[in-house]
């Protein structure tokens, strides 16, 4: 295991609305987020820009903010440029870059990258036992650079206490949080995404969780995560979910409702939860939602 004393504060903002605008406007909506008091800055990676571009842009754009990728798709580069990135951006921004890299899903990776899929535990050791081989001869920053896994199942979750500084779950309710820090042990960073709607008409609000949530109920890691705890398959084949399911993972209503569901996940045993809300116009950058998490968790 990596040192995983890397301190990202209590909240975080998840958002891949940044790629729907200039870089310019991203840069100064990341600087609105460091200045809203949240300690880390959470960006994907699709088919928008290269995540690592543009968290260098994020990176130059604040000045205390960590900045994490939810997560780097192990398939775009070779670990060997990868682990270059993560040497690179941890010098040149001492401690305020988190890697966070993934296994991404079938449909990415051969459909639109073009690559063959193999099976996301065994190809994530080969791709760290490369890493770790992998020559880099620039200087390295301190302190050392971090990263952590996208995991959920169980396999992923130990490798990722394992081999890094922990893991950051996705599309996942407090009680996998709970499952998580079980299985990760004490030590390991615990960074899990929460999905917000600030809407307290449950038909709207359900409305906009469905059409966020449709896209990661066809993959199968995510509904077999789902039904390992417990949810049946009627539930998550509902067009969109069903209300049970919706509930348990969008945390929808006003403020003091949505700090309920985050606490719920620091309880169960979370270092840092990345909150992603989620607005109506899924291309819209939710500024407000932003604002009103921040003023709620008393952050500025």
């Amino acid at each position: 295991m990596q040192n995983p004393h890397i301190d990202l504060g209590d909240y975080g903002i998840w958002t891949g609305a940044l790629d729907f605008v200039a870089s310019s406007a991203a840069r100064e909506h990341a600087a609105a987020i460091e200045e809203l008091g949240f300690g880390a800055l959470w960006i994907p990676e699709t088919v928008f820009r290269d995540v690592f571009i543009e968290a260098t842009l994020m990176l130059e754009a604040t000045s205390r903010m960590k900045v994490a990728t939810g997560i780097a798709n192990r398939y775009a580069r070779d670990a060997l440029t990868t682990n270059a990135v993560k040497e690179t951006l941890n010098e040149a921004y001492p401690g305020r870059f988190l890697l966070g890299l993934g296994a991404s899903h079938g449909h990415l990776v051969a459909g639109v990258r073009k690559h063959s899929y193999d099976k996301p535990y065994s190809g994530m050791v080969e791709y760290l036992d490369a890493m770790d081989q992998a020559l880099f001869m620039a200087p390295r920053g301190e302190p050392p650079a971090q990263m952590v896994l996208a995991a959920l199942g169980p396999r992923m979750l130990r490798l990722a206490a394992e081999r890094t500084a922990g893991a950051h779950p996705y599309f996942v309710p407090p009680e996998h949080t709970e499952v998580a820090r079980r299985t990760l042990g004490p030590e390991p960073l615990l960074a899990v995404e929460q999905m917000v709607v600030l809407e307290e008409d449950p038909d709207t609000a359900r409305g906009i969780a469905r059409e966020h949530m449709a896209i990661y109920l066809g993959l199968p890691n995510y509904a077999n995560n789902l039904m390992r705890l417990g949810f049946e398959e009627s539930e998550i084949v509902n067009d969109g979910g069903a209300d049970r399911l919706v509930d348990a993972i969008v945390a929808w209503g006003d403020e003091d409702t949505v700090l309920q569901r985050l606490q719920a996940h620091r309880d169960a045993g979370a270092d840092h939860v990345c909150i992603q809300v989620l607005e109506a116009d899924p291309t819209a950058v939710p500024v407000r939602g932003w604002q009103r998490m921040s003023d709620a968790l008393g952050l500025r």
